[in-house]
């Protein structure tokens, strides 16, 4: 079923045949987006991952086997939801999601510590105490194990549990989350809410993965997929239309990379190309801005943990790019007219990811070593990267064999 979005803000991409899309070779998807459903996932890969572990081939073993481990755990997992937390909302509706600005903190020079003053990278151990922040990705995490740990093995309790956790948090009426994300990331002393809290929900581009890999099970209805496309549907046009959507739209750092992949994610589960591809255009047009001449990021470079934030936004940009895929337009080699492109950032920031260099910029906490692991994998696949895929295992040490990034190349 194809959806009427409101596009009223996305003039910046108005234009009938996209840049990106003149450059793509690839224009197979014309009637529908994605018969499998998947945003960022590769239904062909994971099919033959599914053969490869039912014929028992030693190369997924140990993956398979810690994936069941973690997915055996979840069903244990007590479904979570917005109304589980202490605080009421501005609106005074406990429905609504509600998170604090991770790197705010109380002034203590002010009596009450107000208005909160920014100390970048250092997380204020009160963002904890929203309960929402912290209970959304949790959610996830354990519906990722469940639903992939269901396509592989077609065990219904897997099915039945990551169906449970999904229509708790978005469905059902007694604890179902409004579609918006207005309180997000507020500020004490200085707002209730901004823009930047969009970047909470860049999990739920996993959700759009996860209900494809359990959407021919009994458990996920055709009622709970057009119940989940409507809510889809009410979360991305506030996106596009709220002040606070629209401020992260304008965000000049990997918040409006996010920003983008998560419309796109959206616009691909409720079958819109039209709209698919001008979120395209738009990242694109964004990707021409946001990398210098010598492909580095230089809003990611100012912060206190930078290479942290440069694999961020990478990832944002390669998310973007496998769900073009979905479009039949090819975003891994799309170069913008002054010559950014994916992979000129993959090329400048692959030898910090694989540790062959030292990172030159500030970076005040240890690096995770797997934020970088996606990235290289897919330079293996799309950038001739011959050696990434044995940095990886490198990297990864004894956990190399059990990772479950395995599972999904």
């Amino acid at each position: 079923m194809k959806y009427l979005i409101i596009i009223a803000a996305l003039a910046l991409s108005s234009c009938t045949t996209t840049q990106v899309e003149a450059q793509s070779k690839d224009k197979r998807a014309e009637k529908s987006l994605n018969k499998e459903g998947f945003s960022t996932m590769n239904a062909k890969v994971l099919a033959s991952n599914k053969t490869a572990i039912a014929n028992k081939e030693q190369r997924l073993v140990d993956a398979y086997k810690s994936l069941i481990k973690d997915a055996d755990k979840a069903l244990r997992f007590d479904a979570v939801t917005v109304m589980s937390k202490k605080q009421i909302p501005p609106s005074g509706d406990k429905h609504d999601y509600m998170s604090l600005a991770p790197y705010w903190w109380p002034d203590s020079s002010k009596a009450d510590g107000l208005p909160y003053i920014r100390k970048d990278g250092k997380t204020n151990p009160e963002v904890k105490d929203f309960q929402d922040k912290d209970d959304m990705p949790k959610m996830v995490k354990m519906v990722d194990a469940l639903a992939l740990a269901y396509y592989f093995s077609e065990n219904d309790a897997y099915a039945q549990h990551a169906a449970k956790l999904i229509r708790v948090w978005f469905l059902d009426e007694a604890t179902k989350m409004n579609p918006n994300l207005t309180y997000a990331q507020a500020i004490k002393g200085r707002n209730d809410g901004r823009g930047a809290g969009l970047i909470d929900t860049r999990h739920f581009i996993r959700i759009v993965d996860n209900i494809a890999l359990i959407k021919n099970s009994k458990y996920w209805t055709k009622e709970d997929q057009a119940k989940m496309q409507n809510w889809a549907l009410q979360f991305l046009n506030w996106m596009q239309t709220s002040k606070e959507g629209t401020d992260e739209m304008k965000a000049k750092n990997n918040h409006g990379s996010w920003y983008d992949a998560q419309r796109l994610s959206f616009a691909i589960y409720l079958d819109s190309l039209d709209l698919a591809k001008r979120i395209i255009d738009h990242a694109g047009q964004r990707l021409d801005k946001q990398m210098d001449d010598k492909g580095f990021f230089p809003a990611e470079m100012e912060r206190t943990i930078s290479l942290h934030y440069s694999a961020f936004v990478m990832n944002a940009l390669v998310n973007i790019a496998q769900m073009a895929d979905k479009v039949g337009v090819d975003f891994w080699s799309y170069t913008t007219p002054s010559g950014k492109s994916l992979e000129k950032g993959f090329t400048a920031l692959r030898p910090y990811f694989s540790n062959e260099k030292a990172w030159e910029g500030e970076q005040i906490k240890d690096y995770d070593w797997e934020d970088g692991y996606p990235i290289l994998l897919e330079g293996k696949k799309h950038y001739k990267c011959r050696g990434c895929a044995d940095v990886v295992t490198t990297l990864a040490g004894d956990k190399a064999p059990r990772l479950r990034i395995n599972l999904l190349y």
